[in-house]
């Protein structure tokens, strides 16, 4: 048996574990920049939209109150069907907006990535660039 004060190297292991782990975790201090961050947002949201209703003018006119539409008066029903390109174009585009977006994080640690990092890029492009092409191919951008 050893002594009261001996310390084994299974013992030395466990405190340094213990000690990374105390220094990993988060506390509450570590969030107060994102809360005031969200406070400050949500204030300035509430804050300009309870200004703008309380001296913005109030003049009810007929004109106001009837539907309006890009200057063009309504006529008829509003839900008459229209084409299922526009509805193909917007999707196509947020796909492609969202796919750009991956490209940020990428763009900021290029150099961490190194070699291999360049070539995933490339092979994603690569990608982004068929399923372009594709589309194209399909006519999904023809209007007519």
């Amino acid at each position: 048996m050893g002594s009261l004060f001996s310390i084994s190297p299974h013992s030395i292991l466990s405190l340094f574990q213990l000690k990374n782990m105390m220094e990993a975790q988060s506390t509450a201090v570590n969030y107060l920049p994102i809360i005031f961050q969200m406070v400050v947002a949500i204030g300035f949201v509430v804050g300009t939209m309870a200004v703008t209703h309380l001296i913005g003018p109030r003049r009810n006119t007929s004109d106001k109150l009837i539907p309006f539409e890009s200057g063009i008066k309504s006529i008829g029903n509003a839900r008459q069907p229209f084409s299922i390109k526009y509805f193909l174009v917007a999707i196509l585009f947020v796909l492609f907006d969202v796919e750009v977006i991956f490209m940020y994080p990428w763009a900021v640690n290029f150099r961490d990535f190194g070699v291999n990092g360049l070539i995933e890029m490339f092979i994603f492009m690569g990608t982004l660039l068929l399923g372009f092409i594709y589309i194209l191919k399909k006519g999904a951008l023809d209007w007519d």
